[in-house]
C-alpha cells in the first residue's frame, strides 16, 4: 500500500516552486524504496535459481503494488535457451491478468536484459524496468546498446538502472567464482586419479 504525503501549503512561509522541487525529491524518495523493495523480492527469485544450479537471476513484475508475476532463471533445469527469469516472468504475469498487454506494469530484474529479454519487454507493453547489475557481454537496456528506449519501436520503455546493483552483482560475482573453484576441484581430482 502506498504512503499518502499530505502536507498544508502555507504561501507566507514557503515557496511554492521549492515545495514542488521538495514534492519531486519525497516522490523520488518513495520511488527509490518502493523499487529496492521490489528488487529484494527479485533477489529472492535469484537466489531461487541459485539453489538450482541455475545463473542467479531473478525477475518480478508489479501492476498497481501487486506482485503479478514471478520468475528466475531456469535455462539449465528445463534445457530450454528462452527460460529467462524475465520471459518467464512475463509469461507467468500474462496468464495472471489474463492479457498479453502489460502496459501498467514494472519489471524487476537483478541483471540487465539480454536483447531476447529486451524483446519480450517490449512487445508485452511493459511501462518500466528496473536492473540491478549492468551486464557487459550481453546487457540491452543500456550497457551495450538500449532496445528498451529504441524510438524506431512503437513502444518505448522507461528504465531505471543501479538499484541495489551491489547486491545484485554479488550474487552473480559468488556464483561464477564457486563455479570455477568446483571445476577446478574437479579437474585436480581427475588428474590425481588418473582418470
Amino acid at each position: 500500500m502506498k504512503e499518502i504525503l499530505t502536507v498544508q501549503l502555507n504561501s507566507n512561509n514557503i515557496n511554492d516552486s521549492l515545495w514542488k522541487n521538495d514534492a519531486n525529491y519525497l516522490q523520488g524518495d518513495f520511488k527509490m524504496k518502493n523499487d529496492e523493495y521490489y528488487m529484494k523480492m527479485a533477489i529472492e527469485e535469484a537466489k531461487l535459481a541459485s539453489s538450482k544450479n541455475e545463473v542467479p537471476i531473478g525477475a518480478i513484475i508489479v501492476q498497481e503494488d501487486k506482485v503479478i508475476g514471478t520468475g528466475h532463471n531456469l535455462r539449465e533445469s528445463h534445457q530450454r535457451s528462452i527460460a529467462h527469469a524475465e520471459i518467464l516472468a512475463i509469461d507467468d504475469a500474462c496468464k495472471q491478468v489474463g492479457s498479453w498487454r502489460l502496459e501498467e506494469a514494472t519489471l524487476y530484474v537483478t541483471l540487465e536484459p539480454c536483447a531476447m529479454c529486451a524483446g519480450a519487454i517490449v512487445l508485452s507493453r511493459i511501462k518500466r524496468v528496473v536492473y540491478g547489475a549492468k551486464d557487459p557481454k550481453g546487457g540491452c537496456a543500456g550497457t551495450l546498446m538500449n532496445l528498451l528506449e529504441e524510438e524506431r519501436f512503437n513502444h518505448q520503455v522507461e528504465v531505471d538502472t543501479g538499484i541495489l546493483e551491489d547486491e545484485c552483482g554479488q550474487l552473480l560475482s559468488s556464483f561464477f567464482k564457486e563455479l570455477r573453484m568446483k571445476k577446478k576441484h574437479a579437474k585436480k581430482q581427475k588428474e590425481d586419479t588418473g582418470i
